[in-house]
């Protein structure tokens, strides 16, 4: 059973994860961002996000657990260096699923290896069905 005080974590820097974000916000899921720029930490804020975690992924030791649980978390890859960092930092932060929508099929096995729950190719980048998947609609 999931906790209704977790949050559903995104990490949204390409335009289909901006549009995920907004549907997550009018389904009015609550949710949290994750970036490891100030830049995308802004982009976050300007589409609502009021918890949004700014890392330092070049230094593991500064990956400290949110003050807030974490539930679900969907990952939209820009970097795939990037992406497997998120998914070691955020496998220790929650026992949920960790989605990655990659729009290239060869780091499957890796962000399987790495703690992802699930890897979904998608060309387009388009993640709406996965909202259904979420049990924090209300």
């Amino acid at each position: 059973m999931t906790d209704q005080n977790e949050y559903v974590l995104v990490c949204a820097p390409t335009k289909a994860g901006e549009h995920f974000i907004k549907l997550l916000k009018f389904r009015g899921i609550k949710m949290a961002g994750l970036t490891n720029n100030v830049a995308e930490k802004a982009l976050l804020e300007e589409l609502g996000i009021e918890q949004v975690i700014l890392v330092d992924t070049r230094h593991q030791n500064t990956w400290f657990r949110p003050s807030f649980p974490v539930g679900r978390v969907y990952l939209f890859e820009s970097s795939f260096p990037l992406c497997c960092r998120y998914i070691q930092m955020c496998r220790t932060w929650t026992t949920q699923p960790i989605f990655v929508i990659t729009s290239s099929i060869n780091p499957r096995l890796v962000y399987k290896r790495l703690g992802a729950s699930y890897v979904i190719y998608s060309h387009s980048g388009d993640a709406d069905f996965l909202i259904d998947r979420s049990p924090h609609q209300g």
